[in-house]
C-alpha cells in the first residue's frame, strides 16, 4: 500500500460533517475497496479513551449499529474507521421531512433503535449519549438502514460529563457537547456525582427521549438549561392531540405513547430494557413498506385530490387518510405509502411536509 495512506490503506476524499468533539471523513478503504467513515477527534479534546472506546464499540455486530472496523494511530493522530452509512442522520434524513413522524415510521423506528441497544447492551457497551445525530438512516423515510453510531465517540462524552461533574453541576456546564446531549439525557447522568456508574437505563431513558421527539416534533423537557429544571419537576411537553385524534391512526399511537412513558420514569429501576422494548415493539401492528415523496397538483374538491410522485406515479388520496395536525393543499410535498387501488394507487398513509 501507498505511504502515503493513513495506516497504508485510507484515503480520505471528502468530508461527511463535524460535531462538538470529532470530525468525520469520508474515505476509500483500499484495502477492502470500499468508503469508510473515518473519526478522528477534535484538536483539543480528550482523547486517551479513544483505543479503549474503539474497542468497546467493535464489540457489538447488530444490523443497527454502525460497525467499528478499525482504529489506527497516525503520528499521534487517532482514526476510528467506521461503516458508512449512504444516507444522513435521523434528524435530517426523516425527521426534518415533516417535522414528526407517523405511528407507523415510529413503530418501525422505535424496535430498530431497541434491537440496536439490546444488542450493545449484551455485549456490555452503554452507549451514555443516543440523540438524533448518533442515529444514521439510509432511504430517507422509508428508514430502509437504521443504524446507532459513535459509541466510541459517546465514551469520550462520558469523559467530558465526569469532568463537568467534579466542577459541582453539569448542568450549569459551558460544553457544547453536554448542552446537545441534554434535552436527551437520563437523570442519573444528568444530576451525577463523579465516579457514579451510568448504566444501560440511560440508553432506555434517552431512546424514550428521542422517540417522543420523534413522534411529535418536539423536544420532551425543552432544551438548554431548561431541562435539567423541567426533569426534576417532571414538567413535561403534553402529547399533542393529532396524535389520537384519528380512530385508524390512534391505536397505535396510544401503544407508542405508552413504551414511551415507561422508558421516560424518574426511578431507573421502573423502566423496561432494551430486550423488553423490543418484545414489546415486536407486539405492534404497523405498515412496514417503502414510502414515497410528491406533491400535490389536483384537488377536484377539498376532501381529495391526486399527488404527482417524484417517480412519475400518479397516485389518488383522501384527506381523511392524513396523518398530522394539517391536511394537504395543492402544491404541498407529502409523503405517503402506497395501497392497490383503481384506477390509481391510493395514497395510505399520508403526512404533509414541512
Amino acid at each position: 500500500m501507498s505511504p502515503g495512506l493513513l495506516g497504508g490503506r485510507y484515503e480520505i476524499v471528502g468530508t461527511l460533517g463535524s460535531g462538538g468533539m470529532q470530525h468525520v471523513h469520508r474515505a476509500k478503504d483500499h484495502l477492502r475497496g470500499v468508503d469508510v467513515a473515518l473519526k478522528t477527534p477534535q484538536p483539543g479534546q480528550v482523547v486517551k479513551k479513544f483505543s479503549n472506546s474503539a474497542i468497546l464499540s467493535a464489540r457489538i455486530n447488530h444490523p443497527n449499529v454502525a460497525k467499528t472496523l478499525d482504529y489506527l494511530d497516525e503520528a499521534g493522530v487517532p482514526y476510528l474507521a467506521e461503516e458508512l452509512v449512504e444516507g444522513g442522520t435521523l434528524e435530517e434524513a426523516c425527521m426534518a421531512l415533516a417535522g414528526y413522524t407517523d405511528p407507523h415510521t415510529g413503530a418501525r423506528l422505535f424496535r430498530m433503535l431497541a434491537k440496536g441497544l439490546a444488542a450493545s447492551h449484551h455485549a456490555g457497551v452503554v452507549h451514555r449519549d443516543l440523540k438524533p445525530s448518533n442515529v444514521l438512516v439510509s432511504g430517507g423515510y422509508s428508514l430502509t438502514e437504521v443504524k446507532i453510531t459513535d459509541f466510541g465517540i459517546a465514551t469520550l462524552t462520558e469523559e467530558i460529563f465526569e469532568e463537568e461533574a467534579e466542577r459541582g453541576d453539569i448542568t450549569k456546564t459551558t460544553s457544547g457537547t453536554v448542552k446537545g446531549a441534554l434535552p436527551y439525557m437520563a437523570p442519573e447522568m444528568m444530576f451525577r456525582k463523579k465516579g457514579e456508574y451510568v448504566g444501560p437505563e440511560a440508553d432506555v431513558w434517552s431512546l424514550g427521549a428521542l422517540m417522543f421527539h420523534a413522534l411529535t416534533g418536539v423536544l420532551p423537557f425543552d432544551e438548554g438549561f431548561n431541562v435539567p429544571a423541567n426533569v426534576k419537576t417532571g414538567s413535561r411537553e403534553p402529547w399533542p392531540a393529532f396524535m389520537t385524534s384519528d380512530a385508524q391512526y390512534a391505536a397505535l399511537s396510544k401503544a407508542l405513547q405508552g413504551l414511551v412513558e415507561q422508558c421516560l420514569q424518574l426511578d431507573k429501576t421502573t423502566r423496561p430494557t432494551a430486550d423488553e422494548l423490543v418484545r414489546a415493539c415486536n407486539e405492534l401492528e404497523y405498515f412496514n413498506g417503502r414510502w414515497f415523496s410528491g406533491r400535490v397538483n389536483n384537488m377536484p374538491n377539498s376532501f381529495y385530490g391526486y399527488i404527482h410522485g417524484d417517480d412519475g406515479q400518479i397516485a389518488f388520496f383522501h384527506r381523511d387518510s392524513t396523518y398530522g395536525p394539517k391536511y394537504p393543499k395543492i402544491n404541498d410535498r407529502v409523503l405517503y405509502a402506497l395501497s392497490d387501488g383503481v384506477p390509481r394507487p391510493r395514497a395510505f398513509p399520508l403526512v404533509v411536509c414541512i
